[in-house]
């Protein structure tokens, strides 16, 4: 007996080795790959993100950027009402990601535990993806024949006699703005919420409400602390783009709504890379600091666990 199982240990140890070798063999390659990956990532993103930021020292002079560091570029971001320019995106962003999140959020809840058919689901999301396929500029200028004073919505209530003048401030006003960042936006908040909802297991939900827990504390207590990572997610792909929102501003806003995105493009137009550097820089800052106070009232709220996995 003891014989049998010595030899069976001798004939098992070749197999054993092997399979150790190829193990090793496979997490070798899987560093490689995964260094190549981080590798190529880092020169397509992390290495333009860099000359950016070093571009914005330099400083233009008769349409000829000066490759010489200075300061000048950045001491002089803020003149001709660049600070007010940046409030006012600071407060059109937020608002929106604000809105998108308390419209979104429900949606997506709805979308990942209500008891419709996958069918169903399936065309919901599918029509959340339908502006990907859609240009910002067509989607957008729809919106002014909408809000316009001889739009459709002044057209049905001078009609039914609701108001005697066109409503001027649907148009060419941040309202305007507003409106049509928030369809364009709805989409990137709603999907990342929506596949974290849809990865909690229901037997938590089960089990909350076995226990006692009303509707709303089952939300606040289950659902929305495991949805914190689609929800900062969602943070991010809203607010990124709402802070660099250009289209709407320019189509809707008619120039009365200036935004950072107005600046860079009149930089840009006047061949001011430098300051083009320097407003797009300050707008990648916003959204870090803007992101780690997420963060930090998150944990200050007891999400000390969050993760972005």
């Amino acid at each position: 007996m003891t014989m049998n199982t010595e030899m069976e240990n001798v004939s098992s140890a070749p197999m054993q080795a092997t399979i150790a070798k190829r193990s090793k063999i496979t997490l070798s390659f899987s560093q490689v790959a995964l260094a190549a990956i981080m590798l190529a990532w880092f020169v397509v993103v992390i290495v333009p993100l860099i000359i950016l930021f070093v571009y914005s020292f330099f400083t233009t002079e008769y349409f000829q950027t000066v490759f010489t560091p200075s300061l000048d570029t950045w001491t002089g971001l803020f003149a001709s009402g660049r600070f007010e320019v940046t409030l006012r995106t600071l407060r059109v962003a937020l608002t929106v990601t604000m809105i998108e999140l308390v419209v979104g959020f429900p949606f997506a809840l709805w979308l990942a535990k209500s008891t419709i058919s996958k069918s169903s689901r399936a065309i919901f999301l599918a029509l959340l993806t339908i502006p990907f396929f859609l240009d910002l500029s067509s989607r957008t200028i729809v919106w002014r024949a909408i809000l316009g004073q001889n739009g459709l919505i002044n057209t049905i209530l001078l009609s039914t006699g609701v108001i005697d003048s066109p409503v001027e401030w649907m148009l060419y006003s941040e309202f305007a703005v507003h409106f049509g960042m928030i369809p364009a936006l709805f989409p990137p908040m709603v999907l990342p919420i929506y596949m974290a909802i849809s990865l909690i297991d229901d037997s938590l939900i089960e089990a909350s409400n076995d226990l006692g827990a009303t509707p709303a504390q089952t939300f606040w207590r289950v659902i929305f602390p495991l949805a914190l990572p689609g929800v900062v997610a969602g943070f991010v792909f809203t607010l990124g783009p709402a802070l660099a929102a250009w289209v709407e501003p320019g189509m809707l806003g008619g120039g009365f709504v200036n935004l950072l995105s107005s600046s860079i493009e009149s930089a840009y137009t006047a061949l001011r890379y430098p300051v083009v550097a320097a407003l797009s820089t300050f707008v990648i800052a916003l959204l870090l600091v803007l992101l780690a106070v997420l963060l930090l009232v998150l944990r200050r709220f007891g999400a000390s666990g969050l993760t972005l996995r």
